[in-house]
């Protein structure tokens, strides 16, 4: 039988520090990167997103980064199909595979494949998170969920209130193939597996990553962030796109417009990340296979992939 080629995937809450650890094991291991921020994959939007710079993009070869603009849709399952074509290349070089990026419905999309007969539904999705957005206006944040709950109370109970987009995402499967969204994770069983995966889950003491957030925050304003607002509005890139609405770049429209001040941008944003960075250890934690590591002490991640690629590391 064919050999089940290696995935080694390098995930973990924002500012956690991927970037540099996976640039250090592709270098050690012969490896290239391949995207898993779904932010990432659009041009323009480079300090919001903290991707890699020019010098790490040298270092290492990196896949999917800047390959659609901001107003063109860009679906997990067109991310699955472009990650292991991607994969499949990198493979047929004799180089690695190093998966990297914090978007966990990508790195699941890439790994076990996705539900057949549930793709976006650009319209039915519309007409929900407009719904959601007058609730929001009526101070009813909770209401798409509680109707969730009617249709498919095991859904509801897995998926946070406050995960609009999960919420939103459960209802469009419910809508489109006419059963319970959970009914149809169960019987799809994510089971498209081609590789062997090392799932690498990085973690820091909660207070220690919540300085490093606060610090990145701060970094990605004073380097411009505002600015790379603006020049994204310039280009005709409006606040209704759904990377408009990311975090960083919804703090800084109202600044750009003249109605805040980067001083009450920055704490709402630092506040706003501090709680993204919350969902994504939440998510990890369903996931069985993650094996989790510290970031400031790399050795032990060095040697569990030398022991799962079966190779010894390049010199450093």
């Amino acid at each position: 039988m064919p050999e089940v080629p290696p995935i080694v995937v390098v995930t973990g809450p924002t500012a956690t520090g991927k970037t540099p650890l996976a640039i250090e094991l592709a270098l050690r291991f012969e490896g290239e990167i391949i995207n898993a921020d779904s932010m990432q994959v659009f041009r323009f939007m480079d300090i919001g997103t903290a991707k890699p710079s020019q010098q790490q993009r040298e270092q290492v070869p990196h896949h999917l980064l800047d390959i659609v603009t901001p107003d063109v849709p860009y679906s997990a399952g067109r991310y699955a199909d472009d990650a292991r074509a991607s994969a499949a290349r990198i493979h047929a070089r004799g180089k690695r595979v190093f998966l990297v990026g914090g978007t966990g419905l990508y790195i699941r999309a890439f790994v076990e494949g996705l539900i057949s007969g549930a793709a976006a539904d650009p319209e039915l999705r519309e007409e929900l998170e407009a719904e959601h957005e007058k609730a929001l206006r009526e101070d009813d944040p909770h209401r798409l969920h509680r109707r969730l709950e009617t249709l498919d109370a095991a859904a509801a109970k897995r998926i946070h209130p406050n995960d609009a987009r999960r919420v939103v995402r459960a209802l469009e499967i419910a809508s489109q193939l006419g059963k319970p969204a959970s009914r149809v994770r169960d019987e799809h069983g994510f089971t498209d597996r081609p590789y062997r995966v090392l799932h690498l889950a990085l973690d820091l003491p909660r207070e220690i990553l919540d300085q490093r957030i606060d610090a990145r925050c701060q970094e990605m304003i004073e380097s411009g962030l505002l600015q790379e607002l603006r020049e994204l509005q310039e280009m005709g890139f409006g606040p209704e796109l759904r990377p408009m609405k990311a975090i960083g770049y919804r703090h800084m429209l109202p600044v750009a417009a003249g109605k805040d001040t980067l001083a009450n941008a920055l704490p709402q944003m630092q506040r706003d990340t501090r709680r993204f960075a919350r969902r994504q250890r939440t998510w990890l934690r369903t996931v069985p296979e993650a094996q989790w590591f510290d970031p400031s002490e790399p050795r032990e991640i060095f040697e569990r992939v030398e022991g799962f690629l079966g190779a010894t590391a390049c010199p450093r």
